[in-house]
């Protein structure tokens, strides 16, 4: 059984380090070899992201929704921020926003052609997580 995690990892997660490797590379002119170690990803990946070669499953770049937590992630990297908890939270509220747009039905059901997405209604907000006190 596939969860929704695991298609994000191979269609959502990609489309936002695309996003603000992007902003990161043209808007801000931080050097390639800079964001690849920022985001721990390869100086080979960053190059992809930019040249939209790679992170392009999922089309995101228009949704109004995610460029406030998009433009946070970048404030954060640029100001020097070493946020790793405020940074993992803008991440998964990207997440949870293209979740509850949709946007992974289609993957879902590739994966798994049994899933009657007429039935499915995990990712529309009511089973994501609350903060735990």
């Amino acid at each position: 059984m596939t969860i929704p995690c695991e298609i994000a990892v191979k269609s959502v997660i990609p489309a936002v380090k695309a996003l603000i490797t992007q902003e990161l590379v043209e808007k801000h002119g931080l050097k390639q070899e800079e964001v690849a170690k920022i985001l721990g990803i390869s100086q080979s990946a960053v190059s992809k992201y930019t040249r939209k070669t790679r992170g392009q499953a999922i089309h995101i770049e228009q949704m109004e929704e995610i460029q406030i937590p998009i433009n946070n992630i970048v404030t954060l990297i640029v100001d020097g921020s070493n946020s790793r908890t405020e940074f993992l939270k803008l991440f998964c509220e990207i997440c949870e926003i293209i979740r509850e747009e949709g946007l992974m039905c289609e993957f879902c059901q590739k994966t798994n052609p049994t899933i009657r997405m007429e039935e499915c209604d995990f990712c529309d907000g009511k089973y994501i997580p609350k903060k735990r006190r």
